[in-house]
Protein backbone atom coordinates (compact mmCIF):
# COMPACT_ATOMS: atom_id res chain seq x y z
CA UNK A 1 0.00 0.00 0.00
CA UNK A 2 1.55 3.68 -1.01
CA UNK A 3 2.11 6.50 1.26
CA UNK A 4 -1.07 8.19 0.55
CA UNK A 5 -3.41 5.37 0.55
CA UNK A 6 -2.19 4.35 4.04
CA UNK A 7 -2.78 8.54 4.66
CA UNK A 8 -6.43 8.14 3.48
CA UNK A 9 -6.99 4.63 5.53
CA UNK A 10 -6.15 5.93 8.40
CA UNK A 11 -8.26 9.53 8.36
CA UNK A 12 -11.53 7.07 7.34
CA UNK A 13 -10.82 5.16 10.53
CA UNK A 14 -10.21 8.24 12.50
CA UNK A 15 -13.32 10.08 11.18
CA UNK A 16 -15.52 6.69 11.27
CA UNK A 17 -14.23 7.07 15.48
CA UNK A 18 -15.30 10.63 15.79
CA UNK A 19 -18.29 10.06 14.42
CA UNK A 20 -19.08 6.92 15.65
CA UNK A 21 -20.14 8.82 19.33
CA UNK A 22 -22.71 10.48 17.84
CA UNK A 23 -25.23 8.38 15.96
CA UNK A 24 -27.97 7.08 17.00
CA UNK A 25 -28.44 4.25 19.68
CA UNK A 26 -28.28 0.79 17.78
CA UNK A 27 -32.27 -0.59 17.34
CA UNK A 28 -30.92 -3.57 19.36
CA UNK A 29 -29.14 -1.60 22.15
CA UNK A 30 -31.14 -2.76 25.32
CA UNK A 31 -33.58 -0.27 27.18
CA UNK A 32 -31.62 0.61 30.24
CA UNK A 33 -33.88 1.15 33.32
CA UNK A 34 -33.23 2.55 36.48
CA UNK A 35 -36.13 2.31 38.31
CA UNK A 36 -37.03 2.10 42.21
CA UNK A 37 -35.95 -0.92 44.39
CA UNK A 38 -39.82 -2.10 45.29
CA UNK A 39 -40.31 -1.85 41.37
CA UNK A 40 -38.05 -5.43 41.22
CA UNK A 41 -40.56 -8.44 41.32
CA UNK A 42 -43.15 -6.46 38.76
CA UNK A 43 -40.70 -4.66 36.46
CA UNK A 44 -38.66 -7.83 36.19
CA UNK A 45 -41.80 -9.62 35.21
CA UNK A 46 -43.16 -6.80 32.75
CA UNK A 47 -39.98 -6.53 31.21
CA UNK A 48 -39.38 -10.48 30.20
CA UNK A 49 -42.79 -10.24 28.49
CA UNK A 50 -42.17 -7.33 26.56
CA UNK A 51 -38.84 -9.20 25.39
CA UNK A 52 -41.08 -12.02 24.56
CA UNK A 53 -43.15 -10.23 22.99
CA UNK A 54 -40.96 -8.19 20.95
CA UNK A 55 -37.67 -9.79 21.00
CA UNK A 56 -35.93 -6.27 22.13
CA UNK A 57 -34.47 -6.35 25.78
CA UNK A 58 -33.72 -4.36 28.78
CA UNK A 59 -31.26 -3.58 31.09
CA UNK A 60 -32.77 -2.53 34.76
CA UNK A 61 -30.73 -1.48 37.64
CA UNK A 62 -32.94 -1.23 41.09
CA UNK A 63 -31.69 0.88 43.65
CA UNK A 64 -33.69 4.05 46.06
CA UNK A 65 -35.19 6.40 43.65
CA UNK A 66 -32.73 9.07 45.39
CA UNK A 67 -29.37 7.20 44.49
CA UNK A 68 -30.71 6.53 41.17
CA UNK A 69 -31.58 10.53 40.14
CA UNK A 70 -28.17 11.57 41.71
CA UNK A 71 -26.69 8.86 39.27
CA UNK A 72 -28.17 9.94 36.49
CA UNK A 73 -27.20 13.47 37.07
CA UNK A 74 -23.80 12.63 37.61
CA UNK A 75 -23.76 10.91 33.92
CA UNK A 76 -24.99 7.39 34.52
CA UNK A 77 -26.55 6.31 30.92
CA UNK A 78 -30.62 5.58 31.27
CA UNK A 79 -32.93 5.62 29.15
CA UNK A 80 -35.95 5.68 31.60
CA UNK A 81 -36.18 6.79 35.40
CA UNK A 82 -38.62 5.24 37.64
CA UNK A 83 -38.92 6.99 41.37
CA UNK A 84 -41.40 5.88 44.19
CA UNK A 85 -42.16 9.26 45.11
CA UNK A 86 -42.67 12.56 42.99
CA UNK A 87 -40.32 14.66 44.92
CA UNK A 88 -36.84 12.48 43.23
CA UNK A 89 -38.48 12.42 39.45
CA UNK A 90 -39.24 16.85 40.39
CA UNK A 91 -35.26 16.71 40.58
CA UNK A 92 -34.85 14.96 37.62
CA UNK A 93 -36.71 17.75 35.37
CA UNK A 94 -35.54 20.37 37.91
CA UNK A 95 -31.89 19.80 37.00
CA UNK A 96 -32.83 18.63 32.90
CA UNK A 97 -31.48 15.31 33.42
CA UNK A 98 -35.78 13.88 31.93
CA UNK A 99 -37.77 14.87 28.93
CA UNK A 100 -40.50 16.46 31.29
CA UNK A 101 -43.28 16.15 27.85
CA UNK A 102 -42.50 12.11 28.37
CA UNK A 103 -43.43 12.34 32.07
CA UNK A 104 -46.31 10.31 33.43
CA UNK A 105 -47.50 8.50 36.60
CA UNK A 106 -47.75 5.10 36.49
CA UNK A 107 -48.66 3.97 40.05
CA UNK A 108 -50.04 3.73 43.56
CA UNK A 109 -48.88 2.12 46.52
CA UNK A 110 -49.29 1.85 49.93
CA UNK A 111 -46.72 1.42 53.23
CA UNK A 112 -47.25 -1.38 56.10
CA UNK A 113 -46.13 -2.31 59.04
CA UNK A 114 -44.12 -6.14 58.90
CA UNK A 115 -43.04 -8.32 61.34
CA UNK A 116 -41.07 -11.24 60.54
CA UNK A 117 -43.51 -14.26 59.41
CA UNK A 118 -45.18 -16.39 61.82
CA UNK A 119 -44.80 -13.43 64.75
CA UNK A 120 -48.30 -13.06 65.17
CA UNK A 121 -48.52 -9.55 66.11
CA UNK A 122 -51.41 -7.15 65.72
CA UNK A 123 -50.61 -2.99 66.32
CA UNK A 124 -53.34 -0.49 65.94
CA UNK A 125 -51.83 2.05 63.81
CA UNK A 126 -53.66 5.28 65.31
CA UNK A 127 -53.42 8.61 67.17
CA UNK A 128 -51.05 8.25 70.29
CA UNK A 129 -49.37 5.26 68.44
CA UNK A 130 -46.26 3.84 71.10
CA UNK A 131 -44.07 1.13 69.25
CA UNK A 132 -40.86 1.28 71.65
CA UNK A 133 -42.63 -2.02 73.26
CA UNK A 134 -43.59 -3.71 70.61
CA UNK A 135 -39.58 -3.10 69.67
CA UNK A 136 -38.43 -4.42 72.75
CA UNK A 137 -35.17 -2.84 72.31
CA UNK A 138 -35.16 -4.22 68.84
CA UNK A 139 -34.56 -1.53 65.70
CA UNK A 140 -37.30 -0.37 63.14
CA UNK A 141 -36.18 -0.88 59.81
CA UNK A 142 -36.78 1.64 57.39
CA UNK A 143 -35.49 3.50 54.32
CA UNK A 144 -33.44 6.39 54.83
CA UNK A 145 -35.58 9.12 56.56
CA UNK A 146 -34.58 11.39 54.94
CA UNK A 147 -33.99 10.65 51.01
CA UNK A 148 -35.39 7.12 50.60
CA UNK A 149 -39.26 7.54 49.35
CA UNK A 150 -40.45 4.86 51.59
CA UNK A 151 -38.54 6.19 54.62
CA UNK A 152 -39.94 9.66 53.89
CA UNK A 153 -43.56 8.51 54.07
CA UNK A 154 -42.92 6.34 56.54
CA UNK A 155 -41.99 9.28 59.03
CA UNK A 156 -44.14 11.20 57.63
CA UNK A 157 -46.33 8.35 59.16
CA UNK A 158 -45.20 8.41 62.06
CA UNK A 159 -45.25 12.40 62.61
CA UNK A 160 -48.56 11.89 62.25
CA UNK A 161 -49.49 9.25 64.39
CA UNK A 162 -47.50 10.78 66.99
CA UNK A 163 -45.02 7.92 67.33
CA UNK A 164 -41.70 9.49 65.66
CA UNK A 165 -40.16 10.98 69.00
CA UNK A 166 -40.36 7.95 70.55
CA UNK A 167 -38.97 5.77 67.96
CA UNK A 168 -36.95 7.51 66.15
CA UNK A 169 -32.98 6.60 68.32
CA UNK A 170 -34.29 2.83 67.57
CA UNK A 171 -34.49 3.12 63.85
CA UNK A 172 -32.13 1.35 61.53
CA UNK A 173 -31.85 3.02 57.98
CA UNK A 174 -31.42 1.30 55.30
CA UNK A 175 -29.88 2.39 51.58
CA UNK A 176 -33.06 1.49 49.96
CA UNK A 177 -36.93 -0.25 51.12
CA UNK A 178 -35.67 -3.82 49.83
CA UNK A 179 -33.08 -3.52 52.04
CA UNK A 180 -35.24 -2.66 55.02
CA UNK A 181 -37.44 -5.64 54.40
CA UNK A 182 -34.36 -8.19 54.17
CA UNK A 183 -33.50 -6.63 57.93
CA UNK A 184 -36.78 -7.85 58.94
CA UNK A 185 -36.93 -11.37 56.86
CA UNK A 186 -34.01 -12.47 58.58
CA UNK A 187 -35.51 -11.64 61.69
CA UNK A 188 -32.35 -8.32 62.60
CA UNK A 189 -35.01 -6.26 63.07
CA UNK A 190 -38.99 -6.93 65.15
CA UNK A 191 -40.19 -4.78 63.06
CA UNK A 192 -40.23 -2.88 59.52
CA UNK A 193 -42.04 -0.38 57.21
CA UNK A 194 -42.02 -1.21 53.50
CA UNK A 195 -44.60 -0.95 50.79
CA UNK A 196 -47.44 -2.88 50.41
CA UNK A 197 -46.13 -4.15 47.20
CA UNK A 198 -42.79 -5.79 48.99
CA UNK A 199 -44.51 -7.11 52.17
CA UNK A 200 -46.43 -9.24 49.31
CA UNK A 201 -43.16 -10.48 47.25
CA UNK A 202 -41.28 -11.63 50.55
CA UNK A 203 -42.48 -14.70 52.16
CA UNK A 204 -40.25 -13.72 55.24
CA UNK A 205 -42.56 -11.21 56.44
CA UNK A 206 -46.24 -10.64 57.56
CA UNK A 207 -48.12 -7.70 57.88
CA UNK A 208 -48.72 -6.27 60.93
CA UNK A 209 -50.76 -3.35 59.51
CA UNK A 210 -51.82 -0.46 56.65
CA UNK A 211 -51.02 2.88 57.52
CA UNK A 212 -53.42 5.10 56.93
CA UNK A 213 -53.81 6.41 53.40
CA UNK A 214 -54.04 9.95 55.40
CA UNK A 215 -51.47 9.69 57.60
CA UNK A 216 -48.71 10.16 54.42
CA UNK A 217 -48.57 11.88 51.27
CA UNK A 218 -49.85 10.12 48.58
CA UNK A 219 -47.49 7.46 47.10
CA UNK A 220 -47.77 7.89 43.39
CA UNK A 221 -44.19 6.56 40.85
CA UNK A 222 -43.86 8.79 38.00
CA UNK A 223 -41.54 7.35 34.94
CA UNK A 224 -40.06 9.76 32.24
CA UNK A 225 -37.55 9.10 29.66
CA UNK A 226 -34.16 10.69 30.41
CA UNK A 227 -32.96 13.64 28.36
CA UNK A 228 -29.65 11.60 27.25
CA UNK A 229 -31.60 9.11 25.73
CA UNK A 230 -30.58 7.90 22.30
CA UNK A 231 -32.50 5.21 22.41
CA UNK A 232 -35.83 4.64 20.61
CA UNK A 233 -37.23 1.51 22.00
CA UNK A 234 -37.25 3.32 25.33
CA UNK A 235 -40.60 4.99 24.61
CA UNK A 236 -41.65 1.84 23.40
CA UNK A 237 -40.95 0.59 26.52
CA UNK A 238 -42.48 2.79 28.53
CA UNK A 239 -45.65 2.84 26.69
CA UNK A 240 -45.68 -0.92 27.46
CA UNK A 241 -45.65 -0.13 31.12
CA UNK A 242 -48.91 1.91 30.49
CA UNK A 243 -50.36 -0.50 28.56
CA UNK A 244 -53.51 -2.85 29.76
CA UNK A 245 -50.80 -5.69 28.44
CA UNK A 246 -48.61 -4.51 31.67
CA UNK A 247 -51.23 -4.00 34.19
CA UNK A 248 -51.54 -7.87 35.36
CA UNK A 249 -47.58 -7.82 36.50
CA UNK A 250 -48.54 -4.58 38.78
CA UNK A 251 -51.43 -5.30 40.42
CA UNK A 252 -50.20 -8.86 40.75
CA UNK A 253 -47.68 -7.47 43.23
CA UNK A 254 -50.31 -5.03 45.08
CA UNK A 255 -49.82 -1.68 42.78
CA UNK A 256 -52.65 0.67 41.72
CA UNK A 257 -52.18 1.56 38.21
CA UNK A 258 -52.65 4.61 37.29
CA UNK A 259 -52.63 4.04 33.46
CA UNK A 260 -52.55 7.66 31.13
CA UNK A 261 -53.41 9.66 33.97
CA UNK A 262 -51.21 12.77 33.86
CA UNK A 263 -49.39 13.93 37.14
CA UNK A 264 -51.32 16.57 39.18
Amino acid sequence: MTASRTRRAWMAGLLLALTAGSLPASADEPVTVFAAASLKTALDEASAAWTQATAKTTRISYAGSNALAKQIEAGAPADLFVSADLAWMDYAEKNGTIRPDSRVNLLRNAIVLVAPKGSGRKIALEPGLDLTKALAGGRLAMGHVDAVPAGKYGKAALEKLGAWDGVKAQVAQAENVRAALLLVARGEAPLGIVYATDAASEPGVEVVATFPEGSHPPIVYPAALTSESKNADGAAFLSYLRSPAARPFFERQGFVVIGTEKRT
